[in-house]
């Protein structure tokens, strides 16, 4: 017979899992509601835009490119963007609508004179 006494090992597995999972679980809900959450509701907005698009809008494409619609399609939509210069767009590339007679406002440039 031995002589030594041995410690028994503490159970702690429940423990240290608690201690793990709950933090994770936590920062995995605040990402949701931080990140995900917000770009859900950014694409659902942008697709009700989209899909509100009628014929004399002013829009303005995710390239930079602002128009006034004169065709709209199920997919693609024709802007005139000058007078008499019109082009075909996917509806999905407009980034922002104007609204009706709605332009850009051209900007005020202040030159100085010099004295």
């Amino acid at each position: 017979m031995s002589g030594f006494a041995y410690a028994q090992a503490g159970g702690g597995g429940l423990e240290a899992l608690n201690s793990l999972l709950i933090p994770t679980i936590l920062i995995i809900g605040i990402m949701y509601f931080l990140m995900i959450r917000p770009q859900q509701k950014r694409m659902k907005e942008h697709r009700a835009m989209i899909e509100a698009l009628r014929r004399g809008d002013t829009v303005v494409t995710s390239g930079g490119i602002i128009g006034k619609v004169t065709k709209a399609d199920d997919a693609e939509l024709q802007v005139e963007v000058a007078d008499g210069v019109r082009i075909k767009v996917l509806r999905t590339s407009i980034s922002e609508v104007r609204g009706k007679g709605e332009g850009a406002t051209p900007a005020k440039s202040e030159s100085k004179t010099a004295e």
